[in-house]
């Protein structure tokens, strides 16, 4: 379904900000969010209705088709403050992309370019004042669309709401993780939804996730569905190995996300000269050069997590343990893609994106 609205963007502003009731030193991930919001409405074949307004609850049926057959897809990126005051979003024509592709693979329509941008824009702007300064400090960003149309019947929704919410963030995890490898459930299968970032990818989840924290791990290492050959995703990011001095990754498929983090990742290793090799990952061989000393680090990469270091993976009920290298790979990332988000270096892939 192709996108199509004719309608301005409406402003309503908050009558006094609520900036004054946040303790920005003690921020849970997700939980806490800025004034404004966006919504937009789908109706009778086109986008409408186009709204910027102040943060509050949406009155909903619960014969909503979202709480019944999960059509629902999400997006998460950033808004960064340099030491200047300007604000810069990071590469957000990727997430724009990416969430009109998830759409598509759940039979959603297509949002429109221009009023994306202008709303993200100009939401940003507004609440431009919940971006702290300082090096981990950002506004998360969540773009997300539902389904609405009021019904039961098994079929693709006529009406959906797209919206954008914002939420000012320290760091997603803090330290190190201990990761469990899966050899029993999956994350996503061959000609699934594993691509899409769909709200029902997340959901299945939970449960292998909490299973691997009863036994003192924070995530799971996901394996292909087929055999559990592979390793694939480590819980909600993208994942890396480094064995010697190589970087290896899955390549993208309909069961690994086009992580925007793991794509620039995979940029600045090869500006540094560092080898990088996208291709299918052995369980067997990860084990291997953990055993013989040649696997150096593991690490996650996704919007809100940045990098995760790992220090330790399990398989088959034996844990495998990794130094924590001063001069890591994942160090090294780290600081170069926090250094051009933040405007603190150059952008020689043009990736920052202005604000205001």
């Amino acid at each position: 379904m192709k996108p199509s609205t004719t309608q301005k963007l409406d402003i309503q502003k908050v009558e006094r900000s609520r900036i004054d009731q946040v303790d920005f030193s003690n921020l849970t991930f997700g939980s806490t969010f800025s004034d404004h919001m966006f919504e937009c409405d789908y109706k009778d074949g086109k986008w409408q209705n186009p709204t910027i307004k102040p943060y509050g609850p949406l009155s909903i049926s619960p014969g909503a088709k979202v709480f019944h057959y999960g059509q629902a897809v999400f997006e998460g990126m950033k808004a960064y403050k340099d030491d200047n005051g300007k604000v810069w979003l990071f590469r957000p024509e990727q997430n724009f992309l990416r969430i009109n592709k998830s759409s598509v693979r759940m039979a959603m329509p297509e949002f429109p370019r221009d009023i994306f941008f202008e709303a993200l824009t100009t939401l940003v702007k507004m609440d431009k004042d919940w971006i702290k300064p300082g090096l981990g400090n950002s506004l998360y960003i969540r773009p997300f669309v539902m389904a609405t149309q009021v019904g039961v019947g098994a079929s693709p929704s006529t009406e959906y709401k797209f919206m954008i919410l914002m939420s000012p963030a320290q760091a997603y995890y803090t330290g190190n993780v201990k990761v469990v490898i899966a050899d029993h459930y999956s994350r996503s299968a061959n000609g699934g939804v594993g691509a899409a970032k769909a709200a029902g990818n997340y959901g299945a989840q939970f449960f292998p996730t909490n299973l691997a924290r009863e036994k003192g791990f924070q995530q799971v290492i996901w394996t292909d569905a087929s055999n559990h050959q592979y390793l694939e995703e480590a819980g909600t990011m993208n994942v890396f190995f480094r064995v010697n001095d190589t970087l290896l990754t899955a390549p993208i498929s309909d069961r690994i996300l086009d992580g925007v983090t793991r794509k620039s990742l995979i940029a600045l290793a090869k500006q540094d000269n560092i080898k990088v090799e996208e291709r299918p990952v052995l369980v067997s061989e990860i084990v291997e050069a953990a055993e013989n000393g040649t696997l150096k680090e593991i690490f996650g990469a996704g919007t809100a997590a940045v990098i995760s270091p790992v220090s330790a993976f399990s398989y088959k009920d034996k844990t495998h343990e990794l130094e924590m290298l001063e001069d890591s790979f994942a160090n090294r990332f780290k600081k170069e893609l926090l250094d051009i988000q933040y405007n603190r270096s150059e952008d020689p892939f043009d990736w920052r994106f202005e604000v205001v």
